[in-house]
């Protein structure tokens, strides 16, 4: 597994926000620097929205990658429309990354449709319910970390890019006559989670996409792009309001009108709903969906604009599109989208070791240091929690002495003092 989310040393001052604010408890400051635990790490982002000292980035493709191409798509995700003061035509946005230098457009909100349309089709769930959403990979990771028994919930259905991506490559090849390999499809991402998915695809055998763009390195490059694409107005949309919908929370449940919904952003809440779920105290909601962001996608770190006012714009923009989900409804059965083609298995972050023998004197040595800590979760020992502390030391990656409250406690005792000071 590759990740995303990553630390750059020089500019870390240790100051430990980002320990207390990662909501999977996956960084540690260790020797003044943060540390970043790969097994727990999600790639939401939160670090690096909150790192005060910009630490913490996400690793996203070079534009350069084009090069490698005969031909090239863009993927823009339906969250890239919020960013834009006063934008009022999609398609001033799609004609700006063809003036970038993309070959072609797909939108991924195109897709979402689609698969829109599909679960209300079937007017109802057959899965086990409720049915938990896989569009946000960074939430699908944290299932498989820490709700294993909500692991058959997930809809079946891959990710909407994933749909766009394949859909894209089969257009382009019957367009060029180029073989799939000639032919580079690239996601303009809004989050590092999906910066990850692109390479390391969940549920997949093999990525569909070629790589992903930071939203906020394209944003840059794509202002004067929009202005020149604005006067040739070359480009059209293929979109609706349905689809478009699919960039803030609570967008992609709108059409499961008759179903019980629930839209659950930023993963604090996220992981309340999820603990609801599988104790059993939700039995009446059929449908979950779930993002790891402020209001959904708009508010993935790798955008430019605040997520309640990219919130209102897609919303005011979403007023002017058609509904293009009823057409597609009217002219025909949707088609099935296709399903995972490997199964998502439990990857648990908290095994203390691979044999139960020491794995169980481990928790022994745990459980015994969590009876001494004081409980205050203050982070000063650089670990998120007390029960934090005592399972790093515990796996032998921290000392009991990191804790301040410890370490007073031992010094009155004399035991840190020199031999000629200590007390007998």
């Amino acid at each position: 597994m590759t990740y995303s989310v990553t630390l750059d040393a020089d500019k870390c001052k240790g100051c430990t926000v980002c320990v207390r604010q990662c909501p999977t408890e996956a960084i540690r400051v260790r020797g003044g620097r943060a540390l970043i635990i790969p097994g727990r790490c999600i790639d939401c982002g939160r670090c690096i929205l909150d790192c005060p000292h910009h630490a913490k980035r996400a690793v996203c493709d070079p534009l350069e990658r084009m090069e490698d191409f005969r031909y090239t798509v863009a993927l823009p995700a339906p969250s890239l429309y919020g960013q834009f003061r006063n934008l009022d035509d999609i398609a001033i946005v799609l004609g700006g990354l063809t003036e970038m230098g993309f070959d072609a457009v797909y939108e991924v909100a195109r897709a979402a449709e689609e698969m829109s349309a599909h679960a209300l089709a079937k007017r109802g769930l057959s899965e086990k319910a409720p049915v938990i959403s896989t569009a946000c990979p960074a939430c699908v990771r944290l299932i498989c970390q820490r709700f294993p028994r909500l692991i058959p919930h997930l809809a079946p259905e891959i990710e909407p890019v994933e749909l766009a991506a394949l859909a894209a490559r089969a257009e382009a090849v019957r367009k060029t006559g180029l073989k799939p390999n000639e032919i580079g499809v690239f996601f303009i991402t809004p989050c590092p989670a999906k910066m990850t998915s692109a390479h390391s695809p969940l549920g997949l055998s093999e990525p569909v996409l070629d790589g992903a763009f930071s939203m906020a390195e394209i944003y840059l490059k794509l202002l004067p792009a929009m202005k020149r694409a604005a006067e040739s107005g070359a480009a059209s949309q293929t979109s609706g309001l349905t689809g478009v919908g699919w960039a803030v929370s609570g967008g992609e449940s709108t059409v499961l009108r008759r179903l019980r919904t629930i839209a659950a952003d930023e993963i604090p809440n996220v992981i309340a709903v999820l603990e609801a779920i599988e104790d059993g105290k939700l039995p009446e909601v059929d449908f979950v969906e779930v993002s790891a962001c402020t209001q959904g996608c708009v508010g993935g770190c790798l955008t430019v604009e605040n997520p309640y006012v990219s919130k209102m714009r897609v919303r005011t923009l979403m007023k002017s599109l058609p509904d293009t989900l009823a057409t597609r409804l009217r002219d025909g059965e949707p088609g099935t989208p296709p399903v995972r083609d490997l199964p998502l298995k439990y990857a648990p972050a908290d095994i203390l070791d691979g044999d139960m023998a020491k794995a169980i004197e481990k928790r022994r040595v745990m459980e015994a240091l969590l009876e001494r800590l004081p409980g205050l979760n203050c982070s000063s020992c650089g670990a998120p929690s007390c029960h934090a502390l005592a399972e790093d030391v515990a796996r032998g990656i921290a000392n009991e002495s990191d804790c301040v409250f410890l370490m007073r406690e031992n010094m009155s005792e004399g035991d840190y003092l020199p031999p000629p000071f200590r007390r007998s």
